[in-house]
């Protein structure tokens, strides 16, 4: 009967080692090579100043550090100081639950060459030393914080405060311990006889791809493997929670990557389409990905592992390391420019402005997680420049008054609330009262005529463009434009004629500096602008105004 055993796991060992054969490529080299630079060109544009967060952070970050596209040491730079300024705020404590946000921030280090051991003076791997609290939010604790401890090939950090100081060990057995009958996992269930979910299962192949000398590991991959061929559809692709998406696409392709398994695998090659194959259907034409086959646009979360997904099938088709095996990170040496400061704002900027720095590290809203404009909302709600409408809700499609407006651009600009009287329909007692009046002070803001400002009017996108771009040159900006060339920014939009003419210079100056998304085919100028659209406007104008 032992025998009998041998034989079986010696088959299972058997079977798994035949399907780890060289990389081949599922797509013609020079189209993936195409694919992953159209990507990385449309998220360095998109991603222009990353910050610390799961959408316009580290992924973006880690997977432009690992394209071999051509991104400015001062990119990296710029977003390693945005992580010193994000962990000094907090302390070092990223989250008192969620472990997985120091995995993270380490991928990305370690991707750019920094040593998360010491960021800030603090030490950002100690946390994953600690296994209850590592275990504490289910099996993305382990699976990120292997991911994240062999991107580097880190000790397992000693964590004197841990009641269970974990070993890597500990954490490939209990990934193991959780895997479902199916042969799969998901995120909440234990060895049970419920339904493998293909992005945790993708994820923990990632995680146990480095401990494949064990007979355990091996053999419950050989299952998982066997679960995903079957979840497998007729495209090559894979669904979540019933429904077809980008996001599992790429945890395979990372997945069958980290193992050495070719794209070409016959397992995983269905009705002649590869994972790859399927993956680039999500693609669109300027670089971005979809998040479901159906959808309409582009979606952030689903262009940043697009272009990783890309970038780990490009690694493997030509030979380099694995996504996740950073040995060959890039290094993009210490900041010795003599230019100014990330945050330091531009020359010639008003002594009075200056950048808010973070006071609320980790803020973040229910309703903005699937948001293409989270990483902005977030960075401004971090540092106190725009709030929420309580509950946990940020309302991201609801409108903005005036009023609103006026007081998160004074406190973007790190300007004092002072108010001045100037207007008689704005009392003095009124929360909005002294934003109101500092922003008139400064030329930000207007009346409406006859002494009033209309606080409670709602924002339109013209008046929001007139008023950013006053704060823009307050902050050293180059605002000044030829009417030629208001005329060829405009000119690009099918309603350009209807921009009233006080706003054409302001809308034409947003839309050159990339404060307003140039991606729709009309400006509707005097449509109310949403809050989501408004803070990714704010934060795009801080960004190139460097206060932020």
């Amino acid at each position: 009967m032992k025998a009998i055993r041998r034989l079986l796991v010696l088959a299972l060992v058997l079977a798994l080692t035949l399907g780890l054969s060289a990389p081949a490529l599922a797509v013609d080299k020079t189209e993936l090579e195409s694919a992953v630079n159209s990507a990385a060109a449309y998220l360095y544009k998109a991603v222009a100043n990353p910050q610390v967060g799961s959408v316009g952070g580290e992924w973006a970050v880690m997977g432009l550090a690992r394209s071999g596209y051509a991104v400015p040491n001062e990119y990296y730079r710029n977003y390693y100081a945005s992580v010193e300024a994000y962990v000094k705020a907090c302390k070092g404590v990223l989250h008192e639950k969620k472990y997985t946000e120091y995995a993270r921030v380490i991928v990305a280090l370690t991707a750019i060459g920094k040593d998360p051991a010491n960021v800030a003076g603090y030490n950002l791997l100690t946390p994953l030393g600690d296994f209850d609290k590592t275990v504490w939010q289910g099996i993305n604790g382990p699976i990120w914080a292997l991911i994240a401890l062999d991107t580097g090939s880190y000790a397992m950090p000693k964590n004197s405060t841990a009641a269970t100081q974990a070993t890597r060990q500990m954490y490939v057995d209990e990934i193991l311990s959780r895997q479902l009958s199916d042969g799969g996992w998901n995120l909440t269930d234990k060895g049970s006889s419920a339904s493998a979910d293909p992005d945790i299962t993708g994820m923990a192949l990632q995680a146990l791809a480095k401990y494949q000398k064990q007979t355990t590991v091996k053999t419950a991959t050989y299952k998982a493997l066997a679960r995903l061929s079957a979840m497998q559809d007729t495209s090559g692709g894979f669904a979540s929670w019933g429904n077809a998406n980008s996001e599992s696409v790429v945890q395979v392709i990372v997945a069958l990557n980290e193992l050495g398994i070719s794209l070409t695998d016959s397992r995983f090659v269905k009705n002649g389409n590869t994972v790859l194959d399927d993956l680039l259907t999500y693609r669109n034409s300027d670089g971005s990905f979809k998040h479901t086959p159906d959808s309409s646009g582009s979606n952030q979360m689903s262009s940043e592992q697009g272009l990783y997904g890309l970038v780990s099938a490009l690694r493997a088709a030509t030979g380099k390391n694995s996504l996740y095996r950073m040995s060959d990170a890039i290094s993009i040496g210490e900041n010795t420019s003599a230019g100014r400061k990330k945050g330091e704002g531009l020359e010639g900027k008003n002594a009075d402005v200056s950048a808010k720095p973070i006071t609320a590290a980790g803020t973040t809203f229910d309703d903005i997680t699937n948001s293409a404009n989270r990483a902005a909302i977030e960075a401004l709600a971090a540092r106190g420049i725009i709030n929420g409408k309580g509950n946990c809700h940020f309302d991201p499609d609801a409108t903005m008054t005036r009023a609103e407006f006026a007081a998160i651009v004074t406190r973007g600009l790190g300007l004092t609330a002072k108010d001045a009287g100037v207007f008689t329909d704005v009392v003095p007692t009124a929360w909005y009262a002294g934003y109101i009046g500092t922003a008139n002070k400064y030329g930000i803001v207007n009346g409406v005529g006859n002494g009033l400002f209309n606080s409670n009017g709602t924002i339109t996108r013209q008046e929001a463009a007139a008023m950013l771009t006053r704060a823009a040159k307050l902050c050293g900006m180059d605002t000044d434009m030829t009417t030629a060339g208001i005329r060829d920014v405009l000119a690009q939009f099918g309603d350009y004629v209807t921009v009233s003419g006080w706003a054409k210079s302001s809308m034409a100056f947003c839309y050159q500096e990339n404060i307003i998304d140039k991606s729709s085919l009309n400006i509707e100028p005097k449509t109310p602008v949403l809050r989501c659209e408004i803070a990714q406007m704010l934060f795009n104008m801080l960004s190139s105004a460097n206060l932020i």
